[in-house]
């Protein structure tokens, strides 16, 4: 998820750094210049977030994840079978007998070298295609869940945000009751109305086979 994180991160970083826009006011008169401003102490009310799991676990976050992942099912299905056929002719080349000719033993060798470039090429560009939908829906979902974040912040006198998502984050240690992201999760899913997926279907139970009996008289 490396990718989806630098996606992430770079958005909410983003639209949070957004410089915010004034109505211009009238000129006023030349004045002499002021003297240095000093510096003013406030209260800090520091808030920390993980932007990333934010985002994946929203309602609209997870029904991305399976939207992609279903329209890639049938692609991955047919990944699946070619490996398979590919292992099927390795372990065939394995059975066959020692005096295999050496030509029909060169011939296999082309073909399963043929079929294995063509799997690993077909993989990559799969992998490839998968991850440029997801990160586009999830920078779409990411995007608006940012504007969210923002005013939850506002609303709520938070001077300073910390996104904890990078693995390289300077935060070693914070208060629980600091981490914002299941409040923004809340707030994003009311505000989008979109409902969460249904769970995945349950397994059949297996049935157990009962005891075989043991003779009587033993």
């Amino acid at each position: 998820m490396n990718r989806n994180l630098s996606l992430l991160t770079a958005l909410a970083a983003g639209l949070v750094s957004a410089p915010f826009t004034f109505a211009q006011a009238p000129a006023a008169p030349a004045a002499a210049p002021a003297g240095p401003v000093a510096p003013q102490a406030i209260d800090a009310k520091i808030a920390l977030i993980n932007f990333q799991e934010v985002v994946l676990a929203s309602n609209e976050g997870q029904q991305v994840t399976l939207a992609t992942q279903k329209k890639y099912e049938p692609k991955k299905a047919e990944i699946e079978k070619m490996a398979a056929d590919v292992d099927s002719m390795k372990k065939s080349l394995q059975a066959a007998p020692a005096n295999l000719p050496d030509d029909e033993r060169a011939r296999r060798l082309r073909e399963i070298d043929t079929k294995e470039k063509q799997l690993n090429r077909d993989s990559e560009d799969a992998s490839n295609a998968y991850q440029a939908d997801f990160q586009e829906a999830l920078g779409k979902v990411a995007q608006k869940i940012s504007v969210v974040m923002q005013n939850y912040v506002k609303t709520n006198g938070y001077t300073l945000l910390l996104d904890v998502s990078a693995q390289s984050s300077n935060v070693m240690w914070a208060l629980p009751s600091t981490d914002i992201s299941q409040a923004v999760v809340d707030a994003y899913n009311k505000q989008s109305g979109i409902a969460a997926p249904p769970p995945p279907a349950p397994r059949p139970a297996t049935t157990a086979r009962p005891a075989a009996a043991k003779p009587a008289g033993k």
